[in-house]
């Protein structure tokens, strides 16, 4: 008898800490769903954090580093993948203001985020020090890119 309710006991625990996860994993994309409400409907704000964005990504462009490890660099494709990532959310919110049945609006600024990354590793070719980088190129695509799919979740 003391074997089976400590099974029982421990199952029903387990239960109740998979409940507690899902109410806390349904709080949590309620709060992210208002502030991105929040963000769509104070247009101008996310406006503004974009165009910041853009600008921090050509300043850190024009910047000269010191010569690399050869090898590697994981830490540039992270830098690459989450500032694009986090342009091309912006990007989304600003110009689509949560208008997604208008697709063609989703595709622009798509468009737009990942031309600024390849329009951004064709101005490090001027840059003393720096280089024009197809593997960048790709990474801020795929940053701008998941920005996509990350809001179209949020969305529905």
């Amino acid at each position: 008898i003391i074997k089976d309710y400590k099974i029982h006991f421990n199952n029903v625990k387990h239960d109740k800490a998979s409940e507690t996860e899902q109410v806390m994993k349904k709080n949590m994309i309620k709060i992210i769903k208002k502030v991105l409400n929040w963000f769509e409907t104070n247009n101008k704000i996310s406006w503004l954090i974009t165009i910041l964005i853009a600008i921090f990504i050509f300043y850190m462009s024009s910047k000269t580093f010191p010569p690399e490890i050869p090898g590697v660099n994981y830490l540039s494709y992270v830098y690459h993948f989450g500032i694009y990532l986090v342009f091309g959310f912006f990007l989304l919110i600003s110009i689509t203001k949560g208008r997604l049945n208008k697709k063609y609006l989703f595709f622009i600024a798509m468009l737009i985020a990942i031309g600024y990354g390849i329009s951004d590793e064709i101005h490090q070719f001027f840059v003393p020090g720096r280089y024009c980088a197809i593997p960048d190129a790709l990474t801020d695509s795929i940053g701008s890119l998941m920005a996509g799919i990350v809001y179209v979740l949020f969305k529905k």
